[in-house]
């Protein structure tokens, strides 16, 4: 069911079929502007709030969900937020298939599935083919964010940013000036974050840059 009736996404979700290969951000968003995606949007709320913060950038969030992805496309539409657009798919797979090399300014990922089960690790995004694919589309100097409420993914990242050298691990910093009101200890404003800060839950944050 979606989240919401009447639901009209229109051009805010892409639809790329997979034989199109590579794309070129300008013939999407019809300009040269920096590009910043982010992984696993949910309703949108992240997404929304930094394409209006930074409109001289363009803004990509994937999501896998296809009714949160409906949602979050829908309120690009409502709020004519043409910098913005959203795509249904697996995020890895998205990615290797359409993404050019060297053609983000940022990354981000913030409380990704855990896959807490210790036989399903090896399906927690943050790994090193993936890593390196990071490396691959990030320009130099971009910047990879991660934020999880969750202690033994955290430690996960870590290792795994530690058993790479293609990414310098840097303080995370928080990626758009947070609104007035927001909750203490907020670092990124989504969702799943005011959920989990009304909870009680404590926040692991760690970035990567790409060298120049």
């Amino acid at each position: 069911m979606p989240l919401r009736p009447n639901l009209d996404p229109q051009h805010f979700l892409l639809e790329i079929p997979d034989e199109v290969g590579t794309i070129a951000w300008r013939e999407i968003f019809a300009n040269d502007h920096p590009v910043e995606l982010e992984i696993g949007s949910g309703k949108g709320t992240f997404l929304l709030a930094i394409a209006g913060a930074m409109p001289q950038s363009n803004f990509v969030g994937i999501e896998y969900a296809s009714a949160y992805a409906d949602f979050a496309a829908d309120r690009l539409r409502r709020h004519k937020m043409e910098n913005a657009r959203l795509v249904k798919a697996e995020a890895f797979w998205w990615i290797r298939c359409h993404v050019p090399a060297a053609s983000l300014t940022a990354l981000h990922i913030y409380f990704p599935d855990p896959w807490p089960k210790t036989r399903h690790h090896k399906r927690r995004l943050i790994q090193l083919p993936f890593l390196k694919e990071v490396h691959r589309i990030l320009i130099p100097g971009g910047k990879l964010r991660l934020v999880t409420d969750h202690a033994d993914y955290f430690a996960h990242m870590q290792q795994m940013l530690s058993a790479q050298s293609d990414l310098q691990i840097v303080p995370f910093d928080s990626p758009l000036p947070l609104p007035p009101g927001s909750p203490p200890r907020s670092l990124v404003g989504s969702n799943f974050e005011r959920k989990y800060i009304a909870e009680g839950r404590t926040f692991n944050a760690i970035a990567a840059i790409k060298p120049q």
